[in-house]
């Protein structure tokens, strides 16, 4: 695997999944919704700790930054 999420697109899915943890454990949001929303909370976790995103591919987005050659 190609990594293709850089370290501001890690932060934001961190930040994202930490508040829909918070609303969905606060009950704010319950029900299915609120279950989906956590599994969306968790795809953002390991996306972003793995530093690959599969539908970023599909789209050929890239955030990492380009390496600099030697």
């Amino acid at each position: 695997m190609k990594k293709n999420v850089g370290g501001i697109d890690k932060i934001v899915r961190y930040a994202l999944a930490v508040i829909i943890a918070l609303l969905y454990y606060t009950g704010v949001v319950e029900g299915t919704i609120g279950l989906v929303l956590l599994i969306f909370a968790i795809i953002l976790i390991l996306t972003g700790f793995v530093n690959f995103c599969p539908l970023y591919t599909l789209f050929g987005v890239n955030t990492c930054k380009p390496r600099k050659a030697k």
